[in-house]
């Protein structure tokens, strides 16, 4: 075999369809392309340790570990790319891999709640993908889910099969050659006027905060002192010679500026080509991303709710996200993050506008029943406390020599900044019962309405403090095998509660109620 042979990809549709149903279904491998990149990806993985060995070593012998080390990563890496091998039968997905140590993994079909789409750079070099076949389960931490299958080198033809086949099977069954599916329902499409939402997202300010971060960082290791740069010497000057306010606002314009910039950038890269769809299977199909694409399909009958977020800039600016309450996606911090993004950083009107399109109709948008006002009590009273405390603290480190008096007397400015949160925390929270749906409202700086299907909840939770005991609230928890697993509704009165949640779940507290109305 030439070596052009060796690099050529695996067809995957020279393999009749059919055999996918049965349980003697062909194996298939990754393409080969990908030993083009694996081994330069591994090696730039490798080049810390492998630039410590050469440029650190000087001949001593731990030289050869970093080398060594490298040539184990490049191996293994080419080693998979060559031994992968994976098969859908009739009931599950099978994976097999490794050379010296064999690795198999076998996925039942029944189990399957995600096929994730993701073409990387290094994929769309050659137009190739990675399909990762989830189960739903996952570590709570960053990266895949702990039973996630990931096969890194198909076609994207072969990647949309499998997600077609894994997903959509029983429209693959029922769908013949001669009756062409109908086409997908466009849901929503990103808008180039939403760009003037990005700098609202301040998604800018982390990538602001990590560069700064990483520079003092590698500054202060390498016991780099800035300051000898000219450029950066005039600029100091400058600011020495300017009145200290006119210093701040210079300042705060040049990060505001900043910080749109890269908002802007973020938000072109990660929902550029965004497209929200609905196949005839009963999938909500979602597609983004301009450099990275990533589609990820959602089966509407493990659909549990949505959930309309609304963080403080973004809501000043009549924004809002729209995210899915589903089995089976993996949750990440924030909904950038998140494979149930139905909607990025749009108006209000258009979220609410999605959440009517795939829920049939929009639960959040139901008048909410306002909360006591004993609700609004404690959050006054906590978030002015918490200022308080601050304050204490500060003072008694100023107290100590440890720390100026100006620090504890910047905090108590900050009360009425307090008072304001704690005041506004109160007009979000609010809740509401539709029949089919438990809407629930709450946050201040992240302002969040959920809205979850009462049929998809585990079971009812009723929880309350000391305090709200003594203010006659309680916290009604809604158990959800989706999403962020619970929903609360927070600080209601104690006999609206324990109606609402016998309403959402009927009968479950029933004997609770009873035995409380006999004893009154």
């Amino acid at each position: 075999m030439t070596p052009a042979d060796a690099l050529s990809p695996v067809t995957e549709a020279a393999v009749p369809p059919p055999a996918e149903g049965t349980q003697e279904a062909p194996w298939h491998r990754l393409d080969r392309r990908m030993l083009l990149i694996r081994p330069v990806l591994d090696l730039v993985r490798s080049l810390p340790v492998l630039l410590g060995a050469l440029l650190v070593g000087h001949g001593e012998p731990w030289q050869w570990i970093g080398l060594v080390f490298t040539a184990i990563a490049v191996f293994t890496g080419v080693s998979h790319v060559l031994t992968s091998r994976y098969r859908v039968t009739e009931t599950q997905v099978e994976w097999h891999t490794g050379l010296l140590l064999r690795k198999q993994r076998a996925i039942p079909r029944d189990r399957i709640r995600t096929v994730d789409v993701t073409s990387e750079p290094k994929h769309r070099l050659f137009k190739l993908a990675a399909a990762r076949i989830g189960t739903g389960r996952h570590s709570g931490g960053k990266g895949p889910g702990k039973d996630d299958l990931v096969l890194d080198a198909v076609t994207i033809a072969e990647a949309q099969r499998l997600r077609t086949l894994l997903l959509h099977r029983k429209a693959v069954e029922t769908t013949t050659e001669e009756s062409a599916a109908p086409p997908e329902q466009l849901v929503a499409a990103v808008d180039k006027k939403w760009l003037r939402y990005a700098p609202f997202t301040l998604s800018g300010l982390a990538v602001v905060g990590a560069a700064v971060g990483t520079v003092y960082h590698f500054a202060h290791e390498l016991h780099f002192d800035p300051i000898q740069f000219s450029l950066v010497q005039t600029v100091v000057g400058h600011f020495a010679d300017t009145p200290t306010w006119v210093s701040l606002v210079l300042a705060a314009a040049g990060l505001l500026v900043l910080v749109s910039l890269l908002s802007i950038g973020g938000y072109v890269l990660s929902f550029w080509n965004f497209r929200l769809t609905r196949e005839p299977a009963g999938t909500l199909h979602i597609r983004r991303g301009l450099i990275t694409t990533r589609s990820v399909s959602i089966e509407e009958d493990r659909l549990r709710g949505v959930e309309i977020r609304e963080p403080l800039p973004l809501r000043l600016a009549g924004g809002a996200r729209c995210v899915a309450i589903a089995g089976g996606l993996r949750e990440g911090k924030g909904a950038d993050k998140s494979g149930g993004l139905l909607l990025p950083p749009a108006p209000l009107a258009k979220a609410h506008e999605v959440v009517a399109e795939v829920l049939g109709e929009d639960p959040a948008a139901t008048p909410l029943v306002r909360h006591p006002r004993r609700a609004l009590y404690r959050r006054l009273s906590r978030a002015v406390v918490s200022v308080l405390l601050l304050a204490a603290a500060l003072y008694g480190l100023a107290w100590l020599g440890a720390l100026p008096d100006w620090p504890w007397q910047a905090a108590l400015v900050l009360l009425p900044f307090a008072a304001l949160v704690g005041w506004d925390r109160y007009r979000g929270l609010g809740h509401a019962f539709t029949g089919r749906y438990l809407v629930t409202r709450s946050g201040s700086l992240d302002r969040g309405t959920a809205a979850v299907r009462c049929d998809g909840m585990t079971g009812v939770v009723v929880e309350r403090s000391y305090f709200q005991r003594r203010a006659g609230l309680v916290t009604i928890i809604a158990p959800v095998a989706a999403g962020k697993g619970h929903y609360r509704v927070l600080d209601v009165a104690e006999a609206d509660g324990l109606a609402l949640a016998d309403r959402a779940v009927p009968g479950l507290l029933t004997p609770f109620l009873t035995d409380q109305r006999d004893r009154g």
